[in-house]
């Protein structure tokens, strides 16, 4: 498994409206939207918080070390094995307690409307997934659903899941005619360096992450999307933070 290198620049992001036929948005120059990719944990449903203390606990690991790299650093296949084990068993406990995200199931009934792709890119495992979308979303397809056991992809905040995302949607400019719904800097970073736009659903612990340069727009709510996509996809870009900067030094 490789890591992608990403890139620090880009001008702001734009997709078409996705109004209905016969409707007459305003002519823009913007590409169409092709898909969107979103999160699980924190995104399609409640944040878990209390989760990743226990994994670490458990690790005997600090906040500053990544867990899923942690794992794959162990010295030996036993060990990993047996650090895998211990964080699958927290989410395990973890996926009955699931609460959908508000406004999940009127976004996903919205882009099945106007027949917009979906996928998932998560770092959780099979399980806590296929039970949200069992129990949440039966009528709802995604795919290709990324997780972290797919062979040979990196987890977020590696590119990687995005991009292969991409291809199996048959896409040439890399992750470009994508969205990538989180709510992690994870989420943020893959996406950005996948060359997706992005977006942030906001929650308690994540609101520093509002302004990141890897951050194109945020939203409270999931269907708070409905009406963005509706109208056409402007996220911020990279002169908009600069004029936000000055303004905030009183330039």
């Amino acid at each position: 498994m490789t890591s992608v290198t990403v890139n620090t620049f880009r001008p702001r992001r734009k997709f078409t409206p996705l109004k209905p036929a016969g409707s007459t948005p305003e002519e823009n120059n913007a590409p169409p939207l092709k898909g969107i990719a979103f999160d699980v944990d924190g995104t399609l449903c409640l944040p878990q918080q209390y989760m990743f203390s226990e994994m670490r606990a458990a690790l005997g690991i600090n906040k500053s070390v990544d867990i899923l790299e942690h794992i794959r650093n162990l010295p030996t296949p036993e060990d990993r094995t047996t650090a895998a084990a211990k964080v699958k068993a927290i989410e395990q406990e973890a996926m009955v307690r699931q609460q959908p995200q508000p406004g999940l199931v009127e976004l996903m009934d919205y882009l099945e409307s106007r027949g917009m792709r979906r996928a998932l890119c998560t770092r959780n495992f099979e399980g806590p997934v296929t039970h949200l979308l069992q129990n949440h979303l039966p009528e709802h397809v995604f795919l290709p659903i990324i997780t972290r056991d797919t062979p040979n992809l990196l987890p977020k905040p590696d590119p990687a899941g995005i991009l292969h995302i991409a291809r199996e949607w048959g896409l040439e400019n890399r992750a470009e005619s994508l969205i990538m719904v989180g709510d992690s800097i994870d989420d943020m970073t893959a996406g950005y360096g996948a060359g997706a736009a992005t977006v942030l659903i906001l929650n308690a612990h994540n609101s520093h992450l509002k302004d990141h340069e890897y951050t194109d727009l945020w939203i409270e709510h999931l269907d708070d999307l409905i009406e963005i996509l509706e109208q056409g996809f402007i996220g911020r870009g990279e002169n908009d933070r600069d004029v936000d900067e000055s303004k905030e030094l009183g330039v």
